[in-house]
């Protein structure tokens, strides 16, 4: 039997939630990119120390970061991320005053269509995750979809 933080925490997972909240908005699905997936893991790997929920800069692709205690997974990084959709207004293509909503823009923005997402163990037990989107995403006075 599989440990369900196992079953929570696989590239797949990533990929289905990602692509859930893209099809419920008319999007076309990412790939998994083992290409440049390094990227993503050797950032990650810079996180271990301090889980400092801070993004890389300077990168050539769209970011979303999370960090969380336990067994933070994939999936719950994901669902944070995407449960931002209620804070965006399509028609102001805005963020209600107060909330963000750039990560769930990145995750359904149309013009990405590959995405990379690596997860580490910090060394104080929490967990960071992060994905990065190519093309990247959330570009002032663009539509998402």
């Amino acid at each position: 039997m599989v440990h369900s933080t196992q079953a929570q925490n696989s590239r797949q997972d990533y990929l289905d939630a990602h692509n859930a909240a893209r099809a419920q908005v008319g999007v076309g699905p990412l790939t998994w990119d083992d290409g440049v997936a390094s990227y993503a893991q050797h950032y990650a790997n810079q996180r271990i120390e301090d889980c400092g929920c801070e993004h890389s800069h300077g990168g050539p692709y769209g970011e979303n970061i999370a960090f969380g205690s336990g067994d933070f997974s994939r999936k719950a990084a994901v669902d944070l991320w995407v449960g931002e959709k209620k804070y965006y207004d399509y028609n102001s293509n805005s963020c209600a005053s107060g909330y963000g909503c750039g990560h769930y823009t990145q995750v359904v923005w149309r013009n990405s269509t590959r995405v990379r997402c690596a997860r580490v163990r910090c060394n104080n037990g929490w967990c960071f995750i992060t994905c990065n989107y190519d093309p990247p995403g959330n570009y002032v006075g663009e539509r998402p979809y």
